[in-house]
């Protein structure tokens, strides 16, 4: 391509541009996503131009049909309909005729192909070589705007220019009537797909104004959509067509080899219902969009987004990648977010059609936080879109038997259930307190009295009527509250008694709604007379909120040393299946509902998002506890999941984990993690990643509405920054392996709390504090209540690497492979085959799996013929005494070691009578860094992971202990070994004394 017609900047701008080359037919789908623009309200795939495939998609936030929900046995209750949002016309449509020819996009035709989605201007352009049928070749330029702040247009300019084509060309731009919603297939994060479609009841071109009108089938919603355009010198009107649901005006040009021909087209949507005054906003919509013309749009749009990155930017020195993805992410969530105060903010956004475009709690637990901290304005409005369905919630609380308050649906786009499984749909009566924390972190970033007079309280109070009609206080926990049949976050564990992150929620939504009743008795005492009088509150009321919260109940296991999940959770199996090949796909598109609830398997974050949103008042290692444990049993089959693990961490000291959670929510988009990217971006997800930095990295946690920070520097980077608003003031946090300075750029003097200590910033004068290794406080504190030893085996009570090693050497040295002891090292820990994988990895050639069997055998071959002569002196010092004691208290005893020969080497070092338990590492399907090991050891135990003590010398094993839920005692360098609660320099030095409670 010729580089004076790029619109490619040069590499400085990298980070703030998201840019694709080439073209690959079957990735348009995702691309449509990853480049989808919108203004919170109209919402535009990135379907080409001239080719708008069957993926593509134009979507109005509150545009939606609605359909019947059948069910073979209705009950009281149920979801009567369900609402999904349609295409509306397709108004991007630029089809390009070349004598006669249609200009045809495939990949035979496109010789090249580049996009990119600018990030602080807010466009999308696109530059595209294609050859005709005929032989000649066209350059396509096109730029694209959908303006934040305005009514709902879409701006285009495009530009054909001819490379050495000397003929007709002819540009037909049209609106199209909107195709069916997708269908579902058998993934139901997809949707239904049964929605009737918007019909046609008009298409006509008037003057310079093509316009089509479609409505719903009951006639309850009308769409009008509008277009007009600017053509470029050259470029002349050749006539309309319409009928068959489109609208269609051509322009004409006459080409030569390096002509080039512009057309700026203008699109404007507007909906309601009715259909009076419709076309009107259309047409004022358009007139002003022509009187900016594309170029006009995009200043006002590149203002748009510098106020927005003024307060948001982002900094990651040394990884341009990560800040991208940083900025591409928070640009997807700021486009999409509802901002009109009366549309929601979709789990897809605006960027597809997956989960029928409905609203979750994602909004309110992930995006609206985002916003809150960013952008206040657009949290409030989409606040007052939920206050603006607090009458469906009302309805709906009346349909689930609640005499008075409101219940927020679990999916929805107007306000009603939309879910026919209540199960894991109406049960999530967390969703109540999803918006109770939105409302509090909002008020406490911006003190807005007013949004709480007008809306804040009466959504507060209303949906905290419904805690006590769910729950009683129960004489069988002395009285404590319990709360019945909901079901939490994790919906592969339905219909639970005190789910755990229910409760914890539910105790920090009454306290908010308590507290906000005192406060507006004491500033708005009419503002709350007045409300209450209309909803029939009274201090009674307020009274028993008080008590509920106080007494709920919040299962704590003491065995396990974690918080229950709820009152099953912990009396279950483990999963018993082996993963599927075939990469990440979720267990709910594999087994039967009561497969999942059988077991102790999440499918996302439950008690450790209760400890992120809620958990103020857990000391840290009980959260490191419970992260440890819970992360075992969870398969992350929900995008929700990673940025809350990467919050939860980093605060309890896990530091490479919290980093790869972080990672996998920053990428879940540009990576397709979860395989369903191509229907719409992950905006919770994508949230999320910020969160993560911010709340993760960062520590940002809010104590009596002072906002705090606790950073941490994640491995390997050298820093990272970023900003947000506080109080109407703009706040800067930037992290370097030096400390953390805190910038204040406007406004009156902050107090905030580092580590815990208050400290008072003022504009333009930085503080700069030293950072703090989170991982000491999150360690496991000793001595504590032990139930059971489980034991590596090579390293930690005798030492066969050597004797590994010497196996290893022969076996490389037969098969002319190069190994060194700096390989042994890194098998330390690892099971054979796995150990095999790092011998080959410098191998001259592949060798097939029945190979590598025979090769694992020969090494072991001549592994037991060593160890055959291993005598009981090889042990190491102090072992027999560390037996003798952990006997005399009582301990159960175990060994779970990678090597299937560990039952041999016992008998040989004379020690095989001492244990209960001996692992056959032959049984197992997952090695270590997987707790498998040790949850086998624990399990043939009969004692709860939670009160064992795993013992290892390799960081794998230390790993795999925590996973397990359990404690971890490192034997080795506390160098290497640091991620253990405890290291001993050998085993001779571990007293059980300073480990174990008697």
């Amino acid at each position: 391509m010729d580089a004076d017609s790029s619109p490619v900047p040069g590499p400085m701008d990298s980070v703030w541009r998201m840019h694709r080359a080439g073209f690959d037919p079957t990735q348009a789908a995702l691309e449509e996503t990853l480049f989808a623009l919108s203004n919170g309200s109209l919402g535009v795939r990135a379907g080409f131009e001239e080719a708008v495939g069957p993926t593509d998609g134009t979507f109005l936030a509150g545009v939606h049909a609605r359909s019947p929900i059948h069910y073979h046995e209705r009950l009281a209750g149920f979801a009567r309909n369900s609402d999904t949002r349609v295409p509306v016309a397709e108004g991007k449509g630029i089809a390009v005729f070349v004598d006669g020819e249609r200009l045809v996009v495939n990949a035979a035709s496109v010789l090249a192909c580049e996009r990119e989605l600018d990030l602080r201007g807010g466009r999308l352009r696109r530059r595209m070589r294609v050859r005709t049928a005929r032989g000649t070749t066209f350059e396509i330029r096109a730029e694209r705007i959908v303006p934040l702040g305005w009514p709902d247009v879409l701006a285009i300019r495009f530009v054909l220019r001819s490379i050495d084509h000397d003929g007709n060309v002819l540009l037909l731009s049209s609106l199209d009537t909107a195709r069916p919603a997708q269908s579902q297939g058998d993934d139901p994060r997809i949707g239904a797909g049964n929605a009737e479609r918007l019909h046609c009841l008009a298409a006509q071109v008037d003057g310079d104004t093509g316009w089509i009108h479609e409505a719903r089938g009951d006639g309850d919603l009308h769409v009008i959509a509008a277009q007009r355009h600017a053509p470029g010198p050259g470029l002349h009107p050749a006539g309309d067509a319409c009928g068959d649901g489109r609208a269609v005006q051509r322009f004409a040009a006459e080409m030569r080899s390096g002509r080039e021909i512009v057309l700026e087209k203008f699109v404007a949507y507007a909906s309601g219902p009715r259909v009076e005054g419709l076309r009107a906003r259309t047409e004022d919509a358009l007139q002003r969009a022509c009187v900016e013309g594309v170029l006009g749009i995009g200043a006002i749009q590149a203002a748009a987004m510098a106020a927005f990155w003024m307060d948001a930017d982002i900094a990651v020195p040394g990884d341009p990648a990560i800040e991208r993805a940083l900025r591409f992410n928070l640009f997807h969530i700021f486009q999409s977010a509802g901002r009109n105060g009366i549309d929601g903010t979709a789990a897809k956004g605006m960027t597809g059609e997956g989960y029928e475009g409905h609203c979750f709690w994602d909004t309110e637990a992930f995006v609206l936080p985002a916003m809150a901290l960013l952008v206040p304005d657009v949290a409030r409005a989409m606040l007052s879109f939920r206050h603006r369905t607090l009458d469906a919630a009302r309805a709906h609380a009346r349909e689930m038997n609640h005499p008075r308050g409101a219940l927020y649906p679990w999916r929805t786009i107007a306000g009603d259930e939309c879910s026919a499984h209540y199960p894991s749909g109406s049960a999530a009566y967390h969703i109540n307190a999803a918006v109770a924390y939105a409302i509090g972190l909002y008020l406490d970033a911006t003190d807005d009295v007013g949004f709480l007079r007008d809306a804040g309280a009466e959504m507060l109070f209303e949906t905290a009527r419904i805690w006590p009609q769910a729950g009683h206080f129960n004489p069988r926990r002395a009285g404590a509250f319990c709360i019945h049949e909901v079901t939490g976050p994790d919906e592969y564990t339905t219909l639970v008694d005190n789910n755990h992150y229910t409760n914890r929620m539910a105790r920090q939504h009454l306290r908010l709604a308590v507290a906000v009743w005192h406060r507006l008795r004491a500033d708005a005492p009419d503002a709350l007379s007045a409300l209450s009088a209309r909803i029939g509150l009274d201090d009674g009321e307020i009274a028993l909120w008080a008590r509920a919260a106080e007494a709920m109940y919040l299962g704590y296991d003491a065995r396990a040393g974690v918080f229950a999940q709820d009152d099953s959770f912990l009396d279950k199996p483990r999963w018993p299946f082996p993963p599927k090949p075939g990469g990440h796909r979720p267990l709910l598109l594999d087994y039967h509902p009561l497969t999942l609830y059988r077991h102790q398997i999440c499918k996302q974050a439950d008690v450790t998002m209760a400890l992120v949103l809620a958990g103020d008042d857990v000391d840290v290692a009980c959260k490191k506890r419970c992260f440890d444990y819970y992360e075992a049993v969870t398969t992350h089959d929900s995008t929700l999941s990673a940025p809350v693990h990467a919050i939860l961490a980093a605060e309890v000291g896990h530091a490479d984990k919290a980093l790869g959670y972080f990672l996998d929510s920053l990428r879940v988009d540009l990576d397709d993690l979860h395989g369903n990217t191509a229907h719409g971006a992950h905006m919770a997800a994508m949230a999320g990643s910020w969160l993560a930095l911010a709340q993760g990295f960062a520590g940002l946690r809010v104590h009596d509405g002072m906002p705090g920070f606790a950073p941490t520097l994640p491995p390997g980077w050298p820093g990272y920054g970023f900003g947000l608003r506080w109080r109407g003031r703009r706040l800067r946090v930037d992290v370097t392996g030096a400390g953390v300075v805190y910038r204040l750029h406007e406004g009156e003097p902050l107090t905030i709390r580092h580590e815990g200590q208050t400290v008072e910033l003022r504009c333009d004068a930085p503080l700069s504090r030293a950072l703090s290794d989170r991982r000491s406080a999150a360690r496991a504190s000793f001595p504590r209540r032990c139930d059971a030893l489980i034991f590596d085996l090579d390293g930690v009570l005798t030492d066969t690497a050597e004797t590994h090693y010497r196996a290893w050497r022969r076996l490389a040295d037969e098969i002319g492979v190069p190994f060194a002891r700096a390989d042994n090292e890194r098998m330390k820990g690892v099971d054979r085959m796995a150990s095999l994988d790092i011998l080959l990895q410098r191998a001259s050639r592949d060798y097939p799996p029945a190979e590598r069997l025979a090769l694992a055998a020969r090494k072991n071959e001549y592994y037991v013929q060593d160890i055959g002569g291993i005598t009981p002196d090889r042990l190491f010092d102090g072992v027999h005494a560390l037996l003798a004691d952990a006997r005399r208290r009582g301990l159960k005893l175990a060994v779970a070691s990678a090597s299937r020969n560990a039952a041999l080497l016992l008998r040989n070092l004379g020690i095989a009578d001492k244990f209960d338990h001996v692992v056959d590492a032959a049984h197992l399907s997952r090695a270590k860094p997987d707790p498998e090991i040790f949850l086998a050891a624990a399990h043939a135990l009969g004692v709860s992971p939670a009160v064992c003590i795993g013992i290892e010398d390799s960081l794998a094993g230390i790993a795999a202990i925590h996973a397990a839920g359990m404690s971890a005692i490192g034997v080795g360098d506390a160098g290497v070994l640091s991620p253990a609660d405890a290291v001993v320099p050998d085993i001779a030095h571990l007293r059980l004394s300073d480990f174990v409670i008697p």
